[in-house]
């Protein structure tokens, strides 16, 4: 645990630069004038699971917006771990009704 503990200290401020870079992407999937971003954003998922080591690492189209599907098989004799995330947001109008803690 000790060893996870230095990784995450050490690469700290990474993760948080990665994830304020893909948090700047306004990928408003609701509003067809981010379907541009969107897409750049299943770009960005991508790449960031090829550089974290996933071996095969494809964006699928849909009749909607696309999926990005990752996987990184160590022995498939081990069970399988699925992790499942959205890399869209909501509209933030309207602003009022938003609440912060």
């Amino acid at each position: 645990m000790q060893q996870l503990n230095t990784y995450l200290d050490t690469h700290k401020d990474r993760f948080l630069d990665e994830l304020l870079e893909l948090l700047k992407i306004p990928s408003v999937s609701a509003d067809s004038a981010f379907n541009a971003d969107v897409a750049r954003t299943a770009e960005f998922v991508r790449d960031s699971l090829v550089e974290a080591g996933a071996d095969n690492v494809e964006i699928c189209p849909t009749p909607g917006h696309p999926i990005v599907y990752g996987e990184k098989i160590i022995d498939k004799d081990l069970p399988t771990v699925l992790v499942y995330g959205h890399y869209d947001v909501q509209p933030p109008d309207p602003l009022d009704l938003w609440e912060s803690f």
